[in-house]
């Protein structure tokens, strides 16, 4: 059992994959709920008023548009930056050209990808079990 300090709060928990304790986590999810119901009656309001208002990181807020977890809508004046090329998104953490180019450069590497044939074992003798005598 691995047991750990909570990131938010310091307390001893069970860790299972998240570094914040359920108390904490439940926390969060509270916030995100309020999150998104503020920015529900107030498409217009900013990243910073969003912040403020409800009392929540700037930071958090963007990694839940980057986790699709908030989708805004085109009134929203919230945004984020594609990693890739910079350009002002609404979800995730690429724009769709970015999504479509890299999808290109993987499907790319996959077909040129070579496939490694396994020797086939002859009567040659070099593939035997060998003894050493003594």
């Amino acid at each position: 059992m691995d047991v750990r300090n909570c990131k938010s709060c310091g307390n001893l928990f069970n860790y299972a994959g998240r570094n914040i304790c359920p108390s904490c986590v439940r926390k969060l999810e509270d916030k995100f709920d309020q999150v998104k119901n503020y920015i529900r009656e107030n498409p217009n309001a900013s990243i910073a008023k969003v912040s403020d208002d409800n009392d929540i990181s700037v930071n958090q807020i963007r990694n839940w548009i980057k986790e699709e977890r908030l989708i805004l809508s085109k009134e929203s004046s919230i945004g984020i930056e594609c990693e890739r090329c910079g350009k002002a998104i609404r979800v995730g953490r690429f724009c769709n050209d970015c999504k479509k180019q890299v999808t290109q450069d993987l499907e790319g590497v996959k077909k040129k990808a070579v496939k490694v044939e396994p020797k086939k074992s002859g009567d040659d003798g070099k593939n035997r079990m060998r003894f050493i005598n003594r």
